[in-house]
């Protein structure tokens, strides 16, 4: 709930590359901030971003920004392997951070931003993009509110043709959305123990782009993520099934993202007998709006409120212990690899382990 008596949260965008300007327009959209710069080694770029009458200001420096004490906190869409100094310069020039995914190129990076956002009681936030969606959040709530039952099996597919990366391989590209998301929606006590993921590259681009990777979770199930850049058709879809009940999610299905099934098998354990229960399918309707703007008022609110986001440093880095794994499977023929175990926050803050 917005209060009217709050001073909007300075906040300078570092980045007018291709997600720097979206930032930009939902920053300017959200009642708790106030955008004051954009910041980025082309200047001429970010002047075309913010148009001939914006009053935000332009800046090459990143040093001239972080030392503006009327910006208390940034939103990071440079390349990844910047991440790591661009968001530590401003943790430790004290401000909050917003930041892309990943977190980090790597678990050993992600834990020094995470460490040095607690230590200094900043907000760390990662831009988990779909975890704000009508959708993603009526599936949080539907498995951590018990209506689906147990989770059994997660099944997810993300497919398209292009972009292929120079840098990084399609696990590591197309992969944190699906692994973000299983993040936000699963229980606290239901965790990725280990990882195995298999890719190829027929193409020669020199690293998989199509993989599929295999999660087993601490309360015995598994969850299986496709991710393909090579595929003609575009599909984004995820199965969540439960002992209860089962939910299709389907993202380019704009009149019905979400269906609810009372499907499934139920087994009585004394006789060893299996059923299989048919009943209704209901289409909840969720209302349209813009991810990203959830996205900046979170931000906005875990600052104001001292609370840690939804999608905070430690969420960014379990994602990124996933991805680590994978990567080791990937290399090992598509072995299990475990997958190293973060602690969530605590209110006294804490490290990760």
């Amino acid at each position: 709930m917005e209060r009217d008596d709050v001073t909007p949260i300075g906040i300078a965008v570092i980045g007018a590359g291709y997600w720097g300007p979206n930032l930009v327009r939902n920053a300017q959209a959200t009642p708790g901030l106030n955008l004051r710069y954009l910041c980025d080694l082309d200047v001429e770029r970010a002047r075309r971003v913010l148009g001939e009458y914006s009053t935000v200001a332009v800046s090459g420096s990143l040093d001239d920004v972080l030392a503006d004490p009327e910006v208390a906190a940034v939103a990071i869409a440079t390349p990844a392997a910047t991440h790591l100094p661009v968001a530590m310069a401003a943790l430790e020039a004290g401000k909050h951070v917003l930041v892309e995914k990943p977190l980090a190129a790597n678990f050993a990076d992600g834990r020094k931003l995470v460490e040095a956002a607690e230590s200094r009681g900043l907000t760390l936030m990662l831009d988990h993009t779909f975890c704000y969606t009508p959708a993603v959040s009526h599936l949080r709530e539907l498995v951590r509110g018990g209506e689906l039952g147990e989770v059994q099996y997660i099944d997810s597919v993300r497919i398209n043709l292009g972009l292929v990366q120079p840098d990084v391989d399609v696990l590591w590209d197309l992969a944190p959305h699906d692994l973000s998301i299983f993040e936000a929606i699963l229980p606290d006590d239901v965790r990725p123990v280990e990882v195995s993921a298999h890719g190829s590259d027929p193409i020669g681009a020199g690293h998989a782009c199509v993989a599929h990777l295999t999660l087993r979770l601490s309360n015995g199930s598994i969850t299986h993520v496709h991710v393909n850049w090579l595929s003609p058709t575009k599909i984004r879809t995820m199965v969540i099934g439960g002992s209860n009940r089962t939910v299709v999610w389907d993202d380019l299905n704009p009149t019905q993202r979400l269906s609810i099934y009372d499907r499934g098998v139920d087994r009585e354990r004394e006789h060893k007998i299996i059923s299989y229960r048919t009943g209704d399918m209901v289409a909840p309707a969720l209302p349209e709006r813009e991810a990203l703007r959830g996205v900046m008022a979170e931000f906005a609110a875990s600052i104001t409120e001292g609370r840690p986001p939804l999608t905070d440093g430690r969420a960014g880095l379990r994602v990124l212990a996933i991805l680590e794994a994978a990567s080791e499977s990937l290399a090992n023929g598509g072995a299990f690899v475990p997958v190293q175990q973060v602690d969530r926050p605590t209110s006294s803050g804490g490290t990760t382990s």
